[in-house]
């Protein structure tokens, strides 16, 4: 795991750009990509808990609700528990994205990069990379949120609100790079997520 606790905000990037594509699956049918495409549904759940975020921060923005909200949402949020593996965050435990979560890495990464042959073996290395992002951007969050609670002041605002929107980029960035790049081979070698 890269230490990425130094880098500045602007500098947490995926580096969309060297991102590697995924061959395609020849024998991939219809029915392969669209149970691929499970994986945007489970995503769709992880954006939604992340748009509470969103909407807490602008309703602080608006002066219409206390910093103690966003710091309650980024405690409980489920999302957090996606990246658990990576490090503690300041969540409590969520059974079901940490399913998600050892799924991929232990499981639907390695079944796919065995079945193809290796062939899936950079696009996977890529999102394990940027599995690391994603997780300093919540630890960030977190840090963020607690501070911000601590001290409702317009620095800890700015500050929490400009990592919100960093991880909301990055995350629709990742999310929609693995469902891209592995739609068609987690229907044709898994059958579904």
């Amino acid at each position: 795991m890269t230490d990425l606790s130094t880098r500045s905000l602007d500098d947490l990037t995926l580096d969309e750009a060297a991102r590697p594509k995924a061959p395609p699956v020849p024998e991939a049918t219809d029915r392969h990509r669209r149970q691929g495409r499970q994986l945007a549904a489970i995503h769709r759940h992880y954006l939604m808990e992340m748009a509470q975020i969103g909407a807490v921060l602008a309703r602080i923005e608006a002066r219409d609700s206390p910093p103690d909200d966003l710091r309650q949402i980024v405690l409980s949020l489920d999302m957090a528990e996606n990246f658990r593996v990576f490090g503690t965050l300041c969540g409590r435990e969520c059974q079901v994205l940490k399913f998600h979560h050892d799924i991929e890495t232990t499981d639907m990464f390695p079944r796919i990069e065995a079945a193809g042959g290796g062939m899936f073996r950079e696009v996977v290395a890529k999102l394990l990379s940027e599995h690391e992002v994603v997780h300093e951007l919540i630890v960030r969050l977190g840090h963020a949120a607690d501070a911000l609670a601590d001290n409702p002041d317009e620095a800890n605002f700015a500050q929490a609100a400009a990592t919100y929107r960093k991880l909301e980029e990055v995350v629709r960035s990742h999310f929609g790079y693995e469902e891209t790049e592995l739609e068609e081979a987690i229907g044709y070698y898994l059958g579904s997520v």
